[in-house]
């Protein structure tokens, strides 16, 4: 299945990223993920920051990543996402393709929330971002 990405951000693995056996460790993955995810917010108008001020957090509740192909330290990739929102759940479909080849290396969804006030709720900051960007793809 052929998906249409909403945003992608291009990375280079760093020595340090590295394990012993001279691959990325699946944990710094997750670091890659959320800087994109992080990105993507700031490039449709919502900062974290600005939306902690006003007492809303944007949450991660759950991660599913597939491991494809390991990076290595020098390798160029990109990493895409997707967006949708259900109900009270920000869902973002990614993926890490290494470069120049496009070799899928890793796949997920991860899925956030917002908590406003101290209470967990829709942000209707976050929904209207969203889908913007769902209409934008659609068109």
């Amino acid at each position: 299945m052929n998906i249409t990405y909403d945003f992608e951000l291009p990375f280079q693995v760093r020595d340090y990223e590295c394990d012993l056996q001279g691959v990325v460790n699946n944990s710094v993955y997750q670091n890659y993920l959320e800087h994109t995810r992080h990105q993507f917010m700031l490039s449709i108008g919502l900062d974290f920051a600005d939306l902690f001020k006003r007492d809303i957090l944007a949450v991660v509740a759950r991660v599913d990543l597939a491991y494809k192909v390991p990076l290595r330290s020098g390798d160029n990739f990109v990493s895409r996402l997707r967006v949708e929102q259900q109900g009270l759940k920000y869902i973002f479909h990614q993926a890490i393709y290494r470069l120049p080849d496009e070799k899928l290396c890793l796949k997920g969804i991860v899925t956030t929330t917002s908590i406003v006030k101290g209470r967990l709720a829709i942000c209707d900051e976050i929904v209207e971002a969203i889908k913007k960007v769902e209409n934008e793809r659609n068109q």
